[in-house]
């Protein structure tokens, strides 16, 4: 069965209009249509019959795909969201969810990436040479002033921003609203940008090209064509500004729940992998400045 085809069975028809409803990103949206149409593909029969052991046999041959892991939990991710559905939604009796037994694979740790502050500066020097210079600009800018994700930061309108105290409300994922706040770098270049650029129909402080609302995967195109220029080792991307937000306040004396209401974490885990990536410099200046060491 072709993909066109699948999206249009009543039951996921009725699951597409669900997700809808959720206010989930267009890439999150895709991603849980083809995880389900590609193990539909694999177990050739209906959703709905779907045992635990149509769910192992998947897991096992992503395994030997040697599917990375947060594939494979995002994908786990994807299955208890839509048989949860089907429960609520009377499409399965509570003792025929299938996932009851099924563990999300765990995850080798990673640090956070982040670029230092001398290149931040020269990404910045790099984003005025471009014909919306200007804007890019600002884009880099407003990324590190606030820590806001790229999802978050072309659905800013002129009405979410409170000019006066240097604040911006951002809705950001499950709907939740929040405040974070810019600096005076970051209130010049605003001001620079709004001096030379029109405010289109949907009043998005942040346009493309031809007027219309800039996406995520346009903010992704303009940091890649700036970084193409650099020789900076780390792979920048909007979300690795982020990561450096985060790092930089931490590493200035942030408390950490600040730091975790700022990017918006509910969980307090999830801001704490920074405190690695800070002890981690903190190590290494240690062993660089300590006098009493062996020379090498």
């Amino acid at each position: 069965m072709d993909k066109e085809k699948f999206e249009n069975l009543d039951v996921i028809k009725s699951f597409s209009d669900y997700l809808k409803t959720k206010n989930y990103s267009d890439n999150s949206y895709i991603s849980y249509l083809n995880d389900l149409y590609y193990f539909y593909m694999f177990v050739h029969k209906d959703l709905v019959k779907v045992t635990e052991e149509d769910i192992r046999d998947y897991l096992d041959y992503l395994n030997l795909q040697k599917e990375k892991p947060t594939s494979v939990r995002r994908k786990i991710s994807t299955f208890k969201t839509f048989y949860k559905f089907l429960y609520l939604n009377n499409y399965i009796d509570k003792k025929d969810y299938p996932l009851v037994k099924i563990v999300y694979p765990k995850l080798e740790k990673r640090l956070p990436k982040f670029v230092y502050y001398n290149d931040l500066l020269e990404i910045l020097k790099e984003s005025l040479n471009d014909s919306d210079g200007i804007r890019d600009k600002l884009i880099i800018e407003m990324l590190y002033a606030t820590g806001v994700r790229v999802s978050e930061l072309v659905n800013i309108k002129y009405s979410d921003i409170d000019f006066n105290n240097r604040r911006i409300r951002v809705c950001g994922k499950g709907n939740k609203e929040r405040v974070v706040y810019y600096g005076e770098y970051a209130e010049d270049a605003l001001k620079e940008y709004m001096s030379t650029h029109k405010k289109n129909e949907e009043n998005y402080l942040f346009t493309n090209s031809r007027g219309g609302n800039l996406t995520d995967r346009g903010v992704r195109y303009i940091i890649d064509n700036i970084m193409n220029k650099l020789s900076i080792k780390v792979h920048v991307t909007p979300h690795v500004i982020r990561h450096t937000f985060a790092t930089d306040m931490l590493n200035n004396g942030c408390d950490i729940k600040i730091v975790q209401e700022l990017l918006g974490h509910s969980s307090l885990r999830t801001t704490e992998i920074y405190t690695h990536v800070t002890n981690e410099r903190i190590k290494k200046v240690y062993y660089d400045c300590f006098p009493r060491r062996e020379e090498k």
